[in-house]
């Protein structure tokens, strides 16, 4: 047998081989890449203790994954805004948070979040307002479900102070 034809076509072999990893690789880096930021909304309710029953809410939200398990989000949400006793109130909340999450199975995964927000709260009556803030620590935990890579829905209960619980269902379009 003559070993010249197997050494020729060795070099495209190995050619080969070479490209077809650098697809891999490369692919597997843009996988690594992609999905890093992410940007949604939510819609949801807010229960005000000893206030009102529950409050429609909504809500933005931007975010970045820092690796595929954590994540630092920052958002924005009217928390609720109702009427009562000829009194308009308002609760909006201005938050970050660090997100970590367990995938599951499916395209099914958990999440909690600890963070920092601002929240405000103003009252109206006649012509007058009054404003007030504070700085609380905020917590929660939710469920996502990835539609398709890039697209994601999402549950939450999050209490952004010992007085308010607020649950959302959103939707997440990562980039």
């Amino acid at each position: 047998m003559d070993n010249s034809l197997i050494t020729k076509d060795l070099p495209v072999f190995k050619k080969i081989a070479l490209a077809a990893a650098l697809a891999v690789m490369a692919s597997s880096s843009f996988a690594a890449e992609a999905n890093k930021f992410y940007v949604g909304g939510d819609f949801g309710t807010t229960k005000v203790d000893n206030y009102s029953d529950r409050e429609t809410g909504y809500g933005a939200f931007v975010g970045y994954n820092i690796t595929p398990t954590i994540a630092v989000e920052g958002s924005y949400r009217r928390l609720a805004s109702f009427e009562e006793n000829r009194t308009d109130f308002t609760f909006d909340q201005a938050a970050i948070s660090v997100i970590g999450s367990i995938p599951l199975s499916n395209g099914f995964g958990l999440y909690g979040r600890l963070g920092y927000n601002r929240l405000e709260a103003k009252e109206s009556t006649g012509g007058h307002s009054d404003t007030a803030s504070t700085n609380k620590a905020l917590y929660g935990f939710g469920a996502t479900y990835a539609f398709t890579p890039a697209i994601s829905g999402r549950i939450e209960v999050q209490r952004p102070s010992s007085d308010l619980t607020n649950f959302s269902a959103g939707v997440s379009f990562q980039f």
